[in-house]
């Protein structure tokens, strides 16, 4: 078997990083986020942090992207938290959640870095699993 030791990646291939909300953004009750069962999980993780702050990526994601451009990312695979753009069983949308996702991808744009998002990383809001049982 003969071995390239001289990869070359293809054309367009992505380089870059994916986090769940849960990890990254903190600012777990605020602009109307409410709980999710991630949250109440790691809230138990004592002597630990817990995700209320986290990386404080919901205050600092434009530091954070800079730092992705810096880096060389051309992509940037993150989760929406659920509880942050559907807060209630009322289903009503918040828009401080779709402000701040839609901020964080105007600004992944604007740093020539791809946004992959995904809707569930573990952060199934707590009203979900009350009314349906998750």
């Amino acid at each position: 078997m003969k071995h390239n030791n001289n990869p070359v990646f293809p054309e367009g291939f992505l380089w870059g990083a994916s986090s769940a909300a849960w990890q990254v953004e903190g600012a777990t009750l605020e602009d109307g986020r409410t709980q999710a069962i991630i949250d109440l999980n790691s809230q138990t993780k004592k002597p630990f942090a817990d995700n209320s702050i986290a990386a404080d990526h919901y205050h600092h994601y434009k530091e954070d992207v800079a730092l992705m451009k810096e880096c060389g990312f051309t992509s940037y695979r993150f989760g929406i938290s659920w509880s942050r753009v559907i807060p209630a069983a009322d289903r009503k949308v918040n828009p401080k959640g779709i402000e701040f996702y839609n901020n964080l991808i105007n600004e992944l744009k604007a740093a020539g870095i791809e946004p992959i998002v995904t809707i569930y990383h573990y952060d199934m809001p707590c009203w979900v699993d009350e009314k349906y049982g998750g």
